[in-house]
């Protein structure tokens, strides 16, 4: 095997590897040298090259998504950091474990007008679990450190000395980095700088780094079963809302209960992997239909929670947020080891342990409440079910019915990719077979990383992976594509409607220039040339008959990935989504 020569490249390896950290997304340059020399010759780790920065940091994100383990990220100098900052910012709000390692010039290169430099340390101070700044070796390169900065050479220095300081302060920071990223899931920044000569190798360690190996930490509060039993026997109206939350990590027994007690309502939305037919998945279609009610007060009050119970990560519906806003319970607990957002403004507790332990603690106190909450609820339900199948056998096509057509017809156990803006809040409409694992970036909600996430999330997947997509969307994140690890079993579905179609759900300039120009961004781009460019099949539907005639073939195994483009009408599809929200009410 082969090691840089230099130390603080040979202590990064080492320390991920004493880890067992193996997949390491490697985007080219000169600086990281050291770094790129070290983990692509080392056969226990798994390395991916992938030209774009931002796409290589949502490609790691996706696989460290999918695997629920931390995933390597490792740029060059300069601005090729700052690209990584949308995956970064992602990963900060959605918990995943990205660790970024970015090489950088020596600090007395730092703002004197040389290339590719800019101030590297504490980037990302904002949206970080932690930034691990690391000293620069003076035993590599000895003679042009201490030419350029002869401060890090004190009067009677011993190298030898000084070098062993750096190497313990470096082992310190590289611990403190990886236990906040193995222990809290959280994003971490490891910033190294490097002196030149950059590609020297040895065949052996020179270096001994001393590791401290994770413990993996559980909460020390003090939860008062008693007290939260009491409240829960308390309330005829209890509500739970699942926000983004990974496939199968909730005991069914536990759902099973929630879903018999009279007193529940639990709405979920298409990113918390958590079904049961008791369950209300369509929360929009609940609510929206209260408030064009004559009686909405009345309907409302009725709805208003006396106990919320939240869990999961963002939620993507507005017409909840807004409702609990205004008719807030009178407890809110959220339920994770880490953090609690105070999304309604109700928060009252904050329970930092997982929901199975929650669930099993506090069950054991449980008792019967008369109630007819989930009664009520379900017949209004069973209401818009009804009426929306009506609905779908009326409309022309149109973004609404392209997307019930794909959702009901998604093979069993795929894993599924959602975008975000219109293809998200499309997807929370309809119902999703059980078996399909779903994954959308809704930490920032942004679209800038979605095919690089769906792309680098089917890498480890058993099963294959769908990614559902709009137009703006997907072209901003073509770069995803660019890269040789594209397995032939993924499928893309791109909802091409011409632009930014969430715009004109939106009240505003719907019919000015400026409207279309800067909001909606109307595109007449080719995506066929695009898939030729890929190496990517394409299929084309216009209509609901051809849509369905692509699908018949869509998921058939192929020597490449294919992709489907739906398109639909610009100017249509908002009313066809909002006259739904009439029908149904």
């Amino acid at each position: 095997m082969k090691y840089s020569s230099i130390p603080s490249a040979q202590s990064v390896v080492f320390h991920c590897k004493s880890r067992g950290i193996k997949n390491v997304v490697i985007s080219p340059g000169s600086r990281n040298a050291p770094l790129t020399i070290g983990f692509s010759n080392d056969p226990y780790f798994s390395c991916y090259s992938i030209v774009d920065e931002r796409s290589a940091a949502f490609f790691a994100l996706g696989m460290a998504q999918h695997l629920q383990k931390p995933v390597i990220a490792v740029c060059t100098s300069g601005s090729a950091l700052l690209n990584y900052y949308p995956a970064v910012a992602e990963a900060f709000y959605s918990d995943i474990p990205l660790i970024v390692i970015s090489a950088d010039r020596p600090g007395y290169k730092v703002d004197i007008g040389d290339g590719q430099t800019i101030r590297q340390e504490s980037v990302f101070e904002k949206h970080i679990g932690y930034s691990a700044n690391l000293k620069q070796d003076i035993s590599h390169a000895t003679d042009i450190v201490k030419k350029y900065d002869p401060s890090l050479f004190p009067k009677d220095y011993s190298l030898e000395n000084l070098q062993s300081q750096i190497q313990n302060y470096n082992d310190a920071e590289l611990n403190n980095a990886l236990k906040e990223a193995i222990n809290q899931n959280s994003p971490v920044h490891i910033n190294i700088p490097f002196e030149e000569p950059l590609y020297d190798a040895l065949e052996n360690l020179e270096i001994a780094p001393f590791c401290v190996p994770e413990i993996l930490e559980n909460s020390s509060e003090e939860i008062d079963w008693d007290y939260l039993a009491q409240i829960w026997n308390s309330c005829e109206k209890k509500m739970l809302i699942i926000g983004v939350n990974n496939p199968d990590s909730i005991n069914v027994d536990y759902l099973n209960v929630l879903a018999n007690d009279d007193s529940v309502i639990v709405f979920t939305e298409v990113t918390s992997n958590v079904h049961h037919k008791n369950f209300l998945p369509s929360i929009d279609s609940i609510i929206a239909p209260i408030e064009k009610s004559k009686n909405k007060e009345l309907l409302f009050k009725e709805l208003q929670p006396e106990l919320l119970i939240t869990m999961g990560g963002m939620i993507v519906s507005k017409k909840i947020k807004a409702f609990l806003r205004k008719y807030k319970p009178k407890h809110h607990w959220h339920i994770n080891n880490k953090k609690a957002y105070n999304t309604f403004f109700s928060l009252s507790k904050h329970i930092k342990t997982d929901e199975n332990w929650f669930f099993e603690n506090l069950f054991k106190q449980r008792s019967e409440v008369q109630s007819n909450y989930f009664g009520k609820w379900n017949e209004v339900k069973q209401k818009y079910e009804s009426r929306r199948k009506a609905y779908i056998s009326e409309i022309p096509f149109t973004d609404f019915l392209a997307f019930q057509t794909i959702c009901s017809g998604i093979p069993k156990n795929y894993q599924l990719h959602l975008a975000n803006s219109s293809t998200v809040r499309y997807a929370q409409l309809f119902d999703l077979d059980p078996s399909l694992k779903v994954y959308c970036n809704r930490g920032t909600s942004g679209i800038d990383g979605s095919t690089s996430t769906a792309i680098g999330s089917s890498i480890h997947s058993v099963n294959p992976t769908l990614l559902i997509t709009g137009d703006l969307s997907f072209f901003y994140d073509s770069n995803g594509l660019w890269n040789s690890y594209k397995r032939n079993d993924l499928r893309i579905v791109v909802i091409n409607n011409g632009g930014g179609g969430i715009f004109r759900i939106l009240p505003g300039m719907e019919n000015s220039q400026n409207f279309e120009t800067y909001f909606e961004t109307v595109q007449d781009l080719e995506l066929q040339k695009l898939c030729s460019l890929f190496n990517i099949n394409h299929l084309e539907a216009v209509d609901k008959k051809t849509l369905n005639t692509a699908l018949s073939t869509f998921y058939l195994p192929s020597n490449s990935p294919v992709l489907l483009e739906v398109k639909t009408p610009r100017l249509l599809n908002d009313k066809i989504l909002l006259t739904y929200f009439d029908f149904i009410s």
